[in-house]
């Protein structure tokens, strides 16, 4: 399988969680600014909405929105428990957390600040709102070490990579310390080193490139 991906993007997760169920993905890595691969291809030939993550099927369909694709993933080897099995409320929890993390830190929070569109005093709205999400979100892990207790699953994956993204914007995360020692617990597994390292390396390779245009 083939994963379209973009350096710090919130397809991150979704290299996460293939490296936690040694599942092999091919990596793709697209220029998300010009909307192409690195051989010239546009990308909404792969995927008509222009986004990522698009994670190409061993009979060629493409899966599209990364909260899908780390279902599907994780129900490939449901022995690894990174999503628990259909029908059971844990299920319905760990997709309770996908949604939050997706509608209320991803587009409703971080989106705004990526965006050089976003007039000023929006920007300012967007950061007292996510403000708001990432204190309600250290309060739910006063207790716990992962969100779903002490198992980590595809929703660990996901809120890692997006909350990652006060780093982004410079967002003081001290006076949550339950979020950060979360996201070093999260930030420690080999499955997390592994994803950002490939990130880091297209990255420096992208850079390079750059500079020789």
């Amino acid at each position: 399988m083939k994963l379209y991906h973009e350096v710090r993007g919130c397809s991150l997760a979704v290299d996460i969680v293939a490296r936690e169920l040694e599942i092999p993905l091919e990596i793709e890595w697209v220029d998300m600014k010009n909307k192409r691969l690195k051989d010239g291809t546009d990308y909404h030939t792969i995927n008509s909405k222009g986004t990522v993550p698009t994670l190409e099927l061993p009979d060629g369909q493409h899966l599209t929105e990364g909260a899908v694709i780390m279902q599907y993933l994780a129900d490939q080897q449901p022995s690894r428990r990174l999503i628990a099995p259909a029908g059971t409320l844990e299920r319905y929890r760990i997709l309770e957390w996908m949604s939050f993390i997706g509608a209320d830190l991803h587009k409703g929070g971080f989106t705004p600040l990526f965006k050089p569109t976003t007039p000023p005093e929006y920007r300012q709205t967007a950061r007292t709102y996510l403000n708001g999400r990432l204190q309600w979100l250290n309060d739910r892990l006063a207790d716990r070490e992962f969100l779903m207790g002490s198992a980590f699953t595809i929703a660990d994956a996901h809120c890692y990579t997006i909350a990652m993204w006060t780093r982004a914007h410079d967002i003081d995360t001290s006076a949550w310390p339950h979020l950060e020692a979360y996201l070093a617990r999260v930030g420690s597994r080999q499955s997390v080193r592994a994803a950002e390292q490939a990130a880091r390396e297209q990255g420096e390779r992208d850079r390079a490139e750059r500079q020789r245009a």
